[in-house]
């Protein structure tokens, strides 16, 4: 199938998909459709999202392609929303979006010069500053584009990248892996001298905030770090139940640890 002919097919598609949302949400759709909300479809938008970087963690490609159709039909569903209560529609959403494409890729659609992907990554950041010199200032000033409903892993990421880009920022890595050591110790002593509830959740909050930036210098994505470390941990955990079977439950700590111990050298024999 030809570029042109396999655009116009998922065009026809796409069309189809909208379409269809739209029979959904008229008079005499589906009651439950019709009855949803920008507000009640968001949490359904986040779990979409997860289950697509689930497919994508465990390479199931038939499953990704099904939880990319799933997270392609809440584009929709807040498009038609927004169609249905006047304020705009699904086919400015794709213009915008293809206008904004054009506009951060001058050096393909105009006569600007990018021959890496950080001066791509330079013109990015120049165009959407140009877009936004036009807009209000917020209160938060310089990082008030950083979004604020993001995990709070991405969300620290990007505060301390969108800072490093006017120069604050610890100069190397060596800085924090000390500044990690710094707040250990606040956390031990918060925890060692007279626990407070508030002061405890802060001086945990710093440490994360701090380790997400030296995620962010070696060039590892906290997020996806911590998924990781997440499948790792129910892996090994698995392992220990079918090495004890019914038993499990009733083993002592150090047994367990044993079993832990047995499950971790068997990944790295593997």
């Amino acid at each position: 199938m030809s570029d042109n002919s396999s655009t116009q097919a998922a065009g026809e598609a796409f069309a189809e998909a909208v379409r269809i949302m739209a029979q959904l949400r008229a008079p005499g759709g589906c009651p439950w459709d019709r009855e949803q909300t920008m507000d009640s479809i968001k949490p359904h938008t986040l779990e979409e999202t997860y289950e697509v970087f689930d497919a994508i963690d465990r390479r199931a490609w038939p499953e990704l392609r099904d939880e990319l159709g799933d997270l392609l039909l809440q584009v929709i569903f807040y498009a038609q929303i927004a169609a249905d209560d006047a304020h705009f529609n699904i086919e400015e959403v794709v213009r915008g979006l293809s206008a904004k494409l054009i506009r951060r890729h001058p050096h393909i659609f105009a006569d600007a010069v990018a021959e890496t992907a950080s001066d791509v990554n330079r013109t990015w950041e120049a165009v959407k500053q140009q877009e936004r010199a036009g807009k209000p200032k917020e209160s938060e000033g310089y990082l008030a584009d950083v979004p604020k409903f993001v995990p709070a892993l991405v969300e620290a990421r990007k505060l301390g990248s969108k800072a490093a880009k006017i120069g604050f920022d610890w100069p190397d890595v060596t800085g924090l892996f000390d500044k990690v050591q710094e707040e250990i110790a606040e956390v031990r002593a918060e925890v060692t001298d007279s626990p407070d509830a508030a002061k405890l959740e802060e001086e945990i909050g710093d440490l994360y905030f701090v380790l997400t930036n030296l995620s962010r210098h070696l060039q590892v994505d906290p997020e996806q770090a911590l998924r990781k470390a997440n499948a790792k941990f129910r892996r090994r955990f698995h392992a220990m139940e079918v090495e004890a079977g019914e038993a499990f439950e009733g083993l002592s700590l150090q047994e367990k640890d044993a079993l832990w111990d047995k499950a971790k050298a068997a990944e790295r024999q593997a």
